[in-house]
């Protein structure tokens, strides 16, 4: 049987789910290649896209950044062949990653060697309308001598429901290296002192600087030298003095020169624009031990709060169970349940760290409870749920293999199993949505390096385990309940029943992702086993039919899973997102609601039913003229709305934030949502600045 439940759960898994390639064919010559691609394989139902410009150079050449230094010129592209109504092309702006500089022959040029991908931010005349790019592209690559390229790009997307590419995360990994803010790139301009011949720039970095250098960029295309470098003892701060290259301009000095600043540091960059009025933020990045220090008790406390959001209420029918059970118990006992029910917290959050450090190393977009997104995942933690309940209708037992049992005690003990997978699987449950607290202590550690993430993982579900740690200390709390008899057999299947309905409610979050012959199976294949398990428990199914009915609803099920196909559903009254468009609408006056939402994320939906749905905020949302109403849809992945949350230092939801007038850059409301705090969000974006 065991053997059988096993090819079950492999052919489930092995479903295969191809991501469908969106790029133009390679153009190249002994020198370079170049192509256009897309982050998703259709136009969908929204006016902007995520493209990119993929460079691949011959070893030792090299092309230019948009300032490309004393010589160089910066890639051109042209459009206008798309810009029609049948390529359906308005406007594309080209982004930059961040540059590195190459000296040669007394000349500093600035710009990329080897392998680069520009970022496109593309607008669509008419969405759910076929794209049809030609761009012409010229490029000026060099080595021991420069050569001009010509290359003309093709690429169509058609129109559809659009899902990701193949190269979602390849545009995803660029648009992670075009510089950003402080709060993006851990580093901040700590001061400037403008003198007569010289510019003296310090900044601050939050982790220890690697090969810290800085270019400056003018509306006068005033030139700067090479910047002497000066890295402090701690490695954490760093000052550069330029010098303009040759005389000033009649009527331009130092004092009043404005420019822009781009820091580079390895993998990170800063951009920022500086004028005489700049005022530096010197407090905004600490040395990083101050920093983690803090980031690490906000985590703490954020893990905590994890056991009091609805995303953890599907487990509580675990949690109950566990301290009910050890009703008259020994203390011993109680204290080793739930030390493992901690180890199995721990366990996960650690693995879910490893993983993140993989997925962010590989170049993929990560963010918290991302997972939710993948149905493969849907499916196994599903068919986990459906296991946990028939322990609880007495169907089956889980036991813990008994090498590692005999290394725990001496004594065999099959529920120290689940004890451990509860613990683990609350926390996959309470990664769908986040806490307060906890968003900060994750944006934190996935824009950072491996080692705070693990740290802040690892805190996160420290603070996940306190409970549990605070009955092991004083297992009176559990032991005070009533030894267990026949009112726990009726309490196990009632909880049981509480772990079938989370079932599925994952069942309707996944058929919002993939088709419903998919659900449909995959509902079978659950009733049929647990029929296989109640029946094998009393032993009514013979061996032959249990082998054939397994086989029969896993290859059916493997059937639908391959012929899937994504869906989005529709959401009334509001607007769908637009990113490129709230900038007009704040500069036509109007105030821009972003609520970012998914059908997983369960704190979503209290925020919807205790504050959303309320008449008086829905008057103000939907009924104010000055009022736009935006929800981005985030059930399936969409590296737009990945992107979106990024800029604000997050990287899970709920997320809601409010532009206007007086808030150009938007104010982020909490994880849980108040009227209040919707009220007063709205009454600050409106007032005029």
């Amino acid at each position: 049987m065991r053997r059988l439940l096993l090819l079950l759960l492999t052919l489930l898994a092995a479903a295969p789910h191809p991501a469908q390639a969106a790029a133009s064919a390679w153009q190249r010559d002994a020198d370079a290649g170049a192509r256009l691609i897309a982050a998703t394989d259709a136009t969908g139902a929204e006016t902007s896209l995520s493209l990119g410009l993929e460079i691949d150079l011959a070893p030792g050449w090299h092309t230019y950044w948009r300032s490309p230094g004393d010589a160089g010129l910066p890639p051109q592209l042209d459009w206008k062949a798309s810009q029609t109504a049948e390529g359906n092309l308005q406007n594309a702006d080209l982004l930059y990653p961040a540059p590195r500089r190459y000296s040669a022959l007394g000349m500093e040029t600035i710009g990329y060697r080897d392998h680069v991908v520009f970022p496109i931010n593309a607008q669509l005349r008419a969405p759910d309308q076929p794209l049809r790019l030609e761009a012409n592209l010229d490029l000026l690559v060099c080595s021991d001598i420069c050569v001009p390229k010509h290359f003309t790009l093709r690429l169509d997307l058609p129109s559809g429901e659009a899902a990701p590419s193949a190269e979602a995360a390849l545009i995803e990994k660029a648009r992670a290296q075009v510089p950003g803010d402080a709060q993006k790139s851990g580093l901040t301009i700590t001061s400037v002192q403008r003198q007569t011949e010289t510019l003296k720039i310090a900044i601050a970095g939050r982790a220890p600087l690697i090969d810290p250098d800085l270019f400056i960029e003018t509306d006068e295309n005033i030139a700067f030298d090479k910047p002497n470098i000066v890295v402090g003892a701690d490695k954490h701060t760093a000052a550069f003095t330029l010098k303009p290259l040759g005389t000033l301009p009649k009527g331009i000095t130092l004092a009043t020169l404005p420019f822009t600043v781009t820091v580079v540091d390895g993998d990170r960059a800063l951009e920022q624009k500086l004028d005489e009025t700049f005022i530096a933020p010197s407090a905004n990045v600490q040395p990083e031990g101050t920093a983690l220090g803090c980031i690490l008790l906000i985590a703490l406390l954020g893990g905590f709060i994890l056991n009091l959001m609805p995303c953890v209420l599907p487990v509580l029918s675990l949690k109950i169970l566990s301290v009910i059970s050890h009703g008259g118990g020994a203390k011993r006992d109680v204290r080793r349940s739930f030390l493992m029910t901690a180890a199995g917290i721990l366990f996960s959050f650690l693995a879910l760290a490893g993983a993140t450090i993989a997925l962010k190393q590989a170049g993929h977009a990560i963010g918290w409870g991302v997972q939710f997104q993948q149905p493969v995942f849907l499916v196994l933690l599903i068919v986990v749920l459906t296991f946990f309940a028939a322990s609880l209708w007495g169907f089956l037992d889980i036991p813990l293999p008994r090498f590692l049992a005999d290394r725990l005690d001496p004594r065999y003990h099959p529920k120290r199993a689940g004890d451990f997978f509860s613990g683990a699987f609350a926390t996959l449950l309470a990664t769908p949505c986040t806490a307060p607290f906890l968003g900060t202590a994750v944006g934190f550690a996935l824009a950072s390096g491996p080692r705070d993430i693990l740290l802040v993982f690892a805190a996160l579900g420290l603070g996940m385990t306190l409970p549990y740690l605070a009955i092991a200390l004083w297992p009176r709390l559990a032991t005070m309940f009533p030894r267990p008899g026949k009112w726990m057999v009726t309490l196990r299947h009632l909880l049981g029943w509480a772990l079938a309905l989370t079932a599925l409610w994952l069942m309707w979050v996944l058929a919002g992702e993939t088709a419903l012959a998919y659900v449909v199976a995959l509902g079978s294949c659950m009733l049929a086993l647990l029929a296989l398990l109640h029946g094998r428990k009393r032993g009514r199914f013979p061996a032959f039919l249990r082998s054939g009915i397994v086989v029969l609803l896993a290859l059916a099920f493997a059937a639908a899973l391959m012929t899937a196909t994504p869906s989005n559903p529709s959401t009334a009254n509001w607007q769908p997102f637009d990113e490129s468009a709230i900038a007009r609408h704040v500069a036509e006056g109007k105030t821009v609601f972003v609520d970012v939402t998914a059908d997983w994320c369960l704190t979503c939906k209290a925020n919807k039913k205790f504050t959303l749905e309320r008449e008086d905020i829905t008057r103000r949302l939907f009924a104010t003229p000055n009022v736009i109403a935006m929800q981005a849809d985030w059930t399936n992945p969409d590296p737009v709305i990945a992107a979106f949350l990024k800029k604000f230092g997050r990287y899970g939801i709920p997320f809601n934030v409010v532009f206007g007038p007086s808030l150009p850059n938007g104010l982020v409301l909490s994880e849980l949502l108040t009227p209040r705090a919707v009220k007063d969000g709205l009454a600050r974006a409106e007032k005029k600045p």
